[in-house]
């Protein structure tokens, strides 16, 4: 990745200015994304349904048709440079992946043009810190920013430009347009700080669109299990305002369980006892897993689903630190459908 952004850079000097000062953290999400893109490259469904979200996703860098040959090019030399041997057929195969790779893309970028902007900008009308390290912050966008309960989206603040990091919206769409975050300050984390521990009411930070797919549909017609770790309240608590508030006879029960190490750490409780009384149907149970002193279910929560959960008949919703949503997708799936299992890829929320 090294070796490809130099001859990028050298050879396209003008695009280097669409790129954080730091660069460590770039190669390292551009490597995992080529590496999915690879694992797919035989199915050309997934590969293009990956290479159009990229393709969406990048509107937000300033990325142009025009920018595409140079930095596919750039990518085919450090493939070359990099391959023990290379022969016509490779290079063959190459040029047909990357050319309907960038064809996606071109596509998906033009066609989400017609339908927005590609950022949005929001104002913080409210800065509350709910602990040392956490802060819940209500944003205004600048116009109309649509998405699905669950999703999550792109934010860049002043103080470092050109560096996004994705949230989740922890709310239900509202008739004024707001939003709210639930952010945590994760150490070498410079988006994350920033909005924690710098940002204030009355300053602009810049949205990018809505993505994810850990969405309710609709026509569920199922109770739900919802199971939150941590920051990872943030999207579960949308789709149960969504549930809650939904106009419609289907009222279905939901089980929220919400971890975290300490009691201290259960930064949302008041809202969600609010919620809680305002939708009967809610049962809540928080977990914590490091507190002594604590009265209340003790373990982590893929040890409580082990031991409690009912997840039978359910469509269930997981959303936190990777190692617990693997470890409560591990737990559930052995009682429960996979298609009925759902969370972002992992870290998504938070890449």
């Amino acid at each position: 990745m090294e070796h490809f952004y130099a001859r990028l850079f050298a050879e396209h000097p003008e695009v280097r200015a669409m790129f954080p000062l730091a660069m460590s953290a770039q190669r390292e999400r551009v490597f995992g994304a080529l590496a999915r893109m690879v694992q797919v490259v035989d199915n050309p469904g997934a590969l293009a349904m990956r290479a159009r979200q990229l393709g969406r996703d990048h509107r937000k860098f300033g990325v142009r048709d025009k920018h595409y040959d140079g930095f596919f090019g750039a990518l085919l030399a450090a493939i070359r440079h990099f391959s023990p041997a290379w022969t016509a057929e490779t290079q063959a195969a190459w040029d047909v992946a990357l050319s309907a790779v960038a064809g996606s893309m071109r596509a998906a970028a033009a066609a989400d043009a017609r339908h927005g902007p590609p950022w949005w900008i929001g104002e913080v009308v409210r800065h509350d810190p709910r602990g040392p390290d956490l802060a819940v912050l209500t944003i205004q966008p600048d116009q109309p920013l649509s998405y699905l309960p669950g999703q999550y989206l792109a934010v860049q603040v002043a103080r470092w430009p050109r560096a996004w990091r994705n949230f989740s919206i922890a709310n239900a769409p509202r008739a004024s347009g707001s939003v709210d975050l639930h952010v945590r300050a994760i150490p070498g984390g410079l988006v994350s700080t920033a909005l924690v521990h710098y940002v204030r009411s009355g300053d602009a930070i810049l949205l990018g669109p809505a993505r994810g797919e850990m969405t309710i549909a609709q026509d569920c017609g199922r109770d739900l299990l919802c199971v939150a770790g941590g920051t990872g309240l943030a999207p579960i608590k949308a789709i149960i305002e969504a549930v809650a508030s939904a106009r419609q006879s289907w009222r279905p029960a939901i089980t929220l369980y919400v971890g975290a190490r300490t009691a201290a750490g259960l930064y949302d409780m008041r809202e969600l006892a609010l919620l809680e009384a305002w939708y009967p149907a809610l049962k809540i149970i928080p977990v914590v897993s490091r507190d002594p002193d604590w009265p209340g279910r003790a373990g982590t929560l893929p040890d409580v689903l082990r031991q409690d959960a009912s997840p039978e008949g359910r469509e269930v919703f997981i959303s936190g630190p990777a190692p617990m949503v693997t470890g409560a997708v591990r737990v559930l799936a052995r009682r429960v459908a996979r298609e009925h299992i759902h969370h972002d890829p992992i870290g998504a929320a938070t890449a």
